[in-house]
Order: structure tokens, then sequence, then C-alpha cells
């Protein structure tokens, strides 16, 4: 990789860090599983009118939005609401990589080299010590384990993207936000209420609310727009085991990021454990070279 696509690729991975963050700052306003419905719907409607269909059989494309776009923001976005910290939601996540292996042999039939189960191994033994961490010493399992939910989803809609084989993976991309927001505002219409819902959008006409709605335009513009552009742009070019590395840098940012932003600070074992996950997706990514 050039000087130039390191770089790009570094800001994939801020802008990805990041994101906790700008969902904290729009939860503190909005309601989850409305506020995460309102960013697929925002990215749904250019999608259905610039955006030619990607090819893909229907089935996998629903799979996608359902595991990607629904399942791991109905956890992510209520954990966080729940009180789980951003930096640790970033954290948890990032286990979608091992937890992809594992799916992957169990749904699947796919193999799993030594070095990938090591790896996953490592990976889910520092998040379990994060949760006990969080969990385990007098603190509430439920978030993390909402979170821990979002990551299972997006574990299991990048199965169905694999599956897809979409010769333009932006445009797969793109067309998932389609899937979502019927869902979740469904969702958030019988668990929050409309009048939740009416009261939020009514009190967000202020300057009180700007950073809610700067939050929103992030996540919609930065987080799922401009990253995986830059991301699927990289992919392109270079083989995803060059690439996939610089992910690991995502928890990194997102736990930096709270605790200079948002004041957050980790316990130890969560730190111990942060250190894990990203040894193990590092080692589960490697590849042995090639012998002739």
């Amino acid at each position: 990789m050039t000087l130039t696509h390191r770089a790009l690729a570094v800001l994939a991975s801020l802008c990805w860090g990041l994101n906790v963050i700008a969902i904290h700052i729009s939860l503190e306003h909005f309601p989850p599983l409305f506020l995460a419905g309102a960013r697929f719907l925002l990215l749904a409607l250019p999608a259905v009118i610039f955006v030619p269909w990607p090819g893909v059989r229907l089935r996998h494309l629903l799979g996608f939005g359902l595991g990607t776009g629904t399942v791991q923001f109905v956890g992510l976005y209520l954990g966080m609401a729940a009180g789980l910290p951003a930096g640790v939601a970033s954290l948890v996540l990032t286990c979608a990589a091992p937890l992809t292996l594992v799916l992957g042999v169990i749904l699947l039939r796919e193999p799993m080299s030594g070095s990938a189960a090591a790896g996953a191994g490592l990976a889910l033994g520092g998040l379990a010590l994060a949760g006990w961490a969080r969990g385990g010493g007098g603190g509430e399992w439920a978030p993390f384990l909402l979170v821990l939910l979002g990551a299972v989803g997006w574990a299991a809609g990048t199965l169905a993207s694999r599956r897809a084989q979409a010769e333009d993976p932006l445009a797969l991309v793109l067309w998932m936000a389609v899937v979502p927001p019927v869902p979740l505002l469904g969702l958030s219409l019988v668990v929050e209420g409309p009048e939740e819902i009416r009261d939020a959008l009514a009190a967000s006409i202020s300057w009180q609310a700007a950073p809610a709605w700067a939050g929103l335009t992030y996540t919609v513009l930065v987080g799922s727009l401009l990253a995986p552009v830059v991301w699927v742009w990289l992919l392109r070019r270079h083989p995803a085991g060059t690439v996939a590395p610089y992910s690991m840098l995502v928890p990194v940012v997102g736990l930096v990021a709270a605790w200079a932003l948002l004041g957050e600070r980790p316990a130890g074992l969560e730190l111990v454990g942060a250190v894990l996950v990203v040894a193990g997706v590092l080692v589960g990514g490697r590849r042995r070279p090639r012998t002739e």
C-alpha cells in the first residue's frame, strides 16, 4: 500500500471509531430505536432513487439488512441508551470479526484454520473478560449483552453479504439500508410509542438539539457513506488481509475518544480485555504465505 492508501485506511478507521461518540450524542435527545430507523431511512431514500439494483438474490439482501442493519443497531443503540459506555460498545462490536468465523463454521460449514481458531478464542476470551469487568463486578449485564447481540447480528449479516456475491459491493451496502427502516421504526412505535417520538421531534427544533442532529448527520454521511466508500475502494485495490488490520484502530479510537471527549475511564480488566480482543482479531486475520 502506498502512503496515501495507508492514510485513507487510517481515515476510514478514525471515522468508524468516532461513530460511537456521534451515536452517544444523538441518544441524549432521540429515542434509540427511532434514531436507528431514521439513520437508515435517510440512507434508503437516495439509494432507491440514484443507485442501481445490486443484482443479488433478495434473500441475501434481506439477510444482510436484517443482520447488519437491524439486529446490530437494535443491540448497539439500546445497549448504549441503557448505559454501556461508548468506548466499551466500540470494543464489543469488534468481536463481530471472530463471531463471523464461528458462525461461518456452524451455518455454512466453512473450514477454520488453526490460526483463525486461536484468534477467535483469544478475542472471545478478551470479550468475556471485558464483560465480566462490566457486569460481574456489581454492574449490569443487560447493556453489555445487548451490544453483544448487535455484534452477532453484524456477523450474521456479513455472512449474508458474502453469499450475495455482489459485483458492486457499494451498491449492496446502500441498498441494504432499504431493509432496516420498517422493522426499526415499527419497533420504535411499539416500544417507545408515538408520544415519545413526537415529543423528541418537537423538542428537536431548538439550538439545544443541534448536537443531536450533528451526531445523526455524522452517522449517516461519515459513518455510513464516507468510511464504507473509502474501505470498498481500498479493498478493490489491495488484498483483504492487507486492509483489514487497519480496522483494529476502530476500538482504540473509540476508547480514546470516549475518554477524551466523554470522560469515560475503562476499568483495568476492560483494558486487558481490549488488548486481547485486538490481538485475537489480528492473529485470526493472519494468512500464511503460499508455498509453491
